[in-house]
């Protein structure tokens, strides 16, 4: 079964979400500012949400998770919870 493991940065605009999207493209690190700035608990881990299979994460998670690049930043990607970054660390087919 496949796994990802993954980071993410939650926030409550779009705006927002692509201006850390940029601050990360131009350098910024990505943990620094998911712990500054996300409002997800795994923030604090810099955004970690460790090892996870398809269907554990809402469904537009799923979709960006296992198809998107290695180490390339998603988003903003929309969910009911927010605008989400995501970077897939690491992932097995």
């Amino acid at each position: 079964m496949a796994r990802a493991s993954a980071r993410h940065i939650l926030v409550s605009s779009e705006a927002e979400c692509q201006s850390l999207k940029d601050q990360i493209a131009n350098g910024a690190d990505f943990a620094a500012l998911a712990k500054a700035h996300s409002q997800c608990p795994s923030g604090q881990q810099g955004g970690e949400l460790g090892s996870f299979g398809p269907g554990q994460m809402v469904k537009a998670f799923d979709e960006v998770v296992f198809s998107a690049p290695i180490n390339e930043v998603q988003g903003p990607v929309k969910t009911q919870f927010g605008y989400h970054l995501l970077e897939v660390t690491s992932r097995e087919d």
